[in-house]
């Protein structure tokens, strides 16, 4: 029953509050489909989703806060897929992906990291294509090989963006690179090198995670090109990999220091320089041979602190996943993946810089 005032008005507190049936009714479809749409289940065609938020808008069925929400999309799923190993600087990485939710979610993302074989380029497409089925877009450190470039190209059919970090995939679907221009960072190490070391004639050696990077690659060529033309005296040995691997690096530093008793500087192109450090200094000779490296860790600024390292190059862990996570929500909206994006910048630190 309805009771009206003496003014002949409805009494606000026993009117009947509208339900599902007379949303349906307004919007013209079923309960059924309201139920799927306000629960935002998928399978509804836009226009009717429209209509039925239209719907309960007017009949104020839903505070205007639980609306809001409800026309919010989805978040978006996005995966940093990095290499597994003792590379503190990517599981650091790793780690601030999954847990930087004050920053990333004004731009409605749910960011996850996983770990996987760096090497192996095989098990990397592999990973890629698989989770790919349960994300919308996938960051990860690059392999430049043919099955690589092939997944990336079958997950941007599939509407699947890939963005690549640190290490950059050619001819690719890839939406955006982000990180350094490792030619530059090379060059970087390699001015470094020359000056740190001065006029004194030596040998200079090279560690990298693997030539499979294209990023290791480019910080090779530039590192050389710069001692080629800028310091003749140092005479470059060929390049050791050491699958960013503490341990295989340790091994690789301990094989340089017996081989080449002139031996002046070492770049280690990749990560795990923890391991180069502790070869340096079991060798005695952490003080006399030029140390350069990449990515600022714990392990690195204690480097640098006792004197081990002398200079590193460095990618902000914070700007590489702000900037990652803008150009997905670029893409989502439509918007040219770079929109708003500023190149990442080298920054070199020092003992007596350091943040």
């Amino acid at each position: 029953m309805i009771v009206f005032d003496v003014n002949n008005t409805e009494l606000p507190s026993t009117r009947r509050r509208p339900g599902i049936r007379e949303v349906a009714q307004a919007a013209g479809v079923s309960t059924a489909t309201v139920d799927r749409v306000l629960n935002q289940r998928p399978g509804v065609r836009a226009a009717t989703v429209q209509a039925v938020f239209q719907a309960a808008a007017e009949l104020r069925y839903l505070p205007q806060a639980d609306l809001y929400r409800a026309l919010q999309p989805h978040p978006m799923r996005l995966l940093f897929l990095l290499p597994a190993g003792t590379n503190r600087y990517l599981n650091m990485l790793g780690d601030y992906a999954g847990a930087t939710h004050d920053h990333t979610d004004p731009f409605n993302v749910q960011c996850r990291s996983r770990f996987v074989e760096g090497f192996d380029p095989r098990i990397l497409a592999a990973t890629l294509l698989r989770e790919g089925k349960r994300a919308d877009g996938i960051a990860f450190m690059a392999l430049e090989h043919p099955v690589v470039r092939e997944a990336v190209n079958q997950l941007a059919d599939r509407g699947v963006h890939t963005i690549t970090l640190i290490s950059d995939l050619s001819r690719s679907a890839r939406a955006a690179y982000v990180g350094l221009d490792n030619r530059a960072a090379g060059r970087s190490a390699g001015l470094l090198m020359g000056r740190f070391i001065g006029p004194r004639s030596g040998r200079v050696a090279m560690i990298a995670g693997s030539r499979h990077y294209r990023g290791h690659e480019e910080r090779e060529m530039g590192f050389q090109d710069v001692l080629y033309e800028k310091f003749p005296a140092l005479q470059v040995i060929g390049l050791k990999e050491g699958h960013d691997d503490a341990a295989i690096n340790y091994r690789q530093a301990r094989q340089l220091l017996d081989q080449y008793p002139d031996l002046a500087g070492i770049y280690n192109i990749g990560g795990a320089a923890d391991g180069v450090g502790k070869a340096l200094k079991d060798a005695g000779r952490d003080q006399d041979i030029v140390f350069i490296g990449h990515g600022l860790t714990p392990d690195t600024r204690g480097l640098l602190i006792d004197g081990t390292m002398d200079a590193l190059l460095n990618q902000n862990l914070q700007s590489t996943i702000l900037s990652t996570v803008r150009i997905f929500a670029n893409v989502r909206a439509g918007r040219e993946p770079m929109a708003g994006i500023e190149p990442m910048q080298i920054s070199v630190v020092f003992s007596e810089n350091l943040p």
